[in-house]
């Protein structure tokens, strides 16, 4: 759940390079980001970014695809990345301008859903399903057995 704080500044964590829990690497209650209002914490982090790489794994996220991150705000943009990282798919960033980057799937928001083409196909964060799927999801870290199932079905 994200704190008020006093600060408007953003701060984003440091991208991932090891499959190691973020909660493991850090003391869980420090601030792994704050934007805005709100900040959150690394066990936080840990937890949000586990519901959604569930999310992109029932998509088809496994090592060698390319997720675009478009349009989302600073906060879910933090999450996004994270969640990404720990699919072993390789987050890349999206723009209308960039059309020669292939992407396999992206993460948006309805508003900004329009802007990008049907070439890849969008995880929409604040479509009702989704947000569904988010809040139901397990949180618990993904397992070796999940990532290897999702590489087996791919």
């Amino acid at each position: 759940m994200c704190k008020p704080v006093e600060s408007p500044v953003a701060t984003l964590v440091p991208l991932r390079t090891s499959a190691q829990p973020l909660a493991d690497q850090a003391d869980p209650a420090a601030v792994a980001a704050s934007v805005g209002d709100c900040e959150l914490t690394y066990a936080e982090l840990d937890r949000w970014s586990n519901r959604m790489a569930r999310m992109l794994i029932n998509l088809g996220a496994r090592p060698g695809t390319r997720v675009a991150i478009a349009g989302t705000p600073q906060l879910e943009s933090i999450v996004a990345r994270e969640a990404i990282t720990k699919t072993g798919a390789t987050p890349v960033p999206y723009t209308t301008e960039i059309t020669t980057t292939r992407v396999d799937f992206g993460i948006t928001t309805k508003d900004e859903r329009d802007r990008f083409g049907d070439t890849a196909h969008w995880l929409v964060l604040d479509e009702r399903s989704t947000l569904i799927q988010y809040l139901t999801g397990s949180d618990a870290p993904i397992s070796a057995t999940e990532l290897h199932m999702a590489r087996m079905a791919s």
